[in-house]
């Protein structure tokens, strides 16, 4: 799956489910499939097979997370080598970029804003510039919004408008001087998108 374009809304459509591309559209009540609008607007789906089934399962988690193919594939193959469950452990990867903890620290309104921010320089991991979305972050690490950069104000901003939002118990927040501290690794329990990773597993193990 190439880079999203166009009009985003039909991805969440056509899973079903607010997948938070758009920012602050997806919390407000012009949400195509947000239950105050009288009515979910969902792209009904024609009975699929089991690999049709494996392949929505997979593009919509990429979909979420704003990866590529390639990179998708990529942490699949790490996930595979690592202890424990495959599918729990591509998930705790997706969890653990750069842009994902930008956008869950409340300092982008969305994963899309959270990659410009990144790309920008606007972002520190332990005093250091890192520009790449797909950074993963390890325990200890301190991930910071540059004090120069233009997106100062505008991380606090979006902190101030989200107080009623906690942030994710495995990341020790700073809202003062933006910064936050990677405790540990984020649980299956804490991935908040539904999906049954077992059918991605399946599909790549074929």
């Amino acid at each position: 799956m190439a880079k999203l374009r166009g009009p985003v809304c039909k991805y969440c459509r056509k899973y079903g489910i607010k997948l938070y591309l758009k920012g602050r559209k997806c919390e407000s009540d012009k949400c195509p499939i947000d239950p105050r609008r009288g009515r979910t607007r969902i792209i009904r789906q024609k009975k699929t097979s089991e690999y049709g089934l494996q392949l929505r399962e997979k593009n919509k988690v990429k979909v979420f997370y704003g990866v590529l193919e390639r990179q998708f594939k990529r942490y699949f193959e790490l996930a595979k080598k690592q202890k424990g469950v495959a599918g729990e452990n591509l998930l705790q990867f997706l969890e653990r970029r750069l842009d994902n903890v930008v956008y869950k620290a409340k300092w982008a309104v969305s994963r899309r804003m959270a990659k410009q921010m990144i790309n920008h320089g606007a972002i520190l991991v332990n005093g250091r510039k890192v520009d790449r979305p797909g950074y993963l972050v390890e325990i200890g690490d301190i991930i910071q919004v540059k004090p120069t950069s233009k997106y100062v104000k505008i991380a606090k901003e979006i902190v101030e408008e989200s107080k009623d939002k906690m942030v994710p118990s495995w990341m020790k927040p700073d809202e003062e001087n933006l910064k936050v501290e990677i405790l540990r690794y984020p649980t299956r329990e804490e991935v908040s998108i539904p999906v049954d990773e077992q059918l991605i597993v399946n599909l790549y193990s074929k």
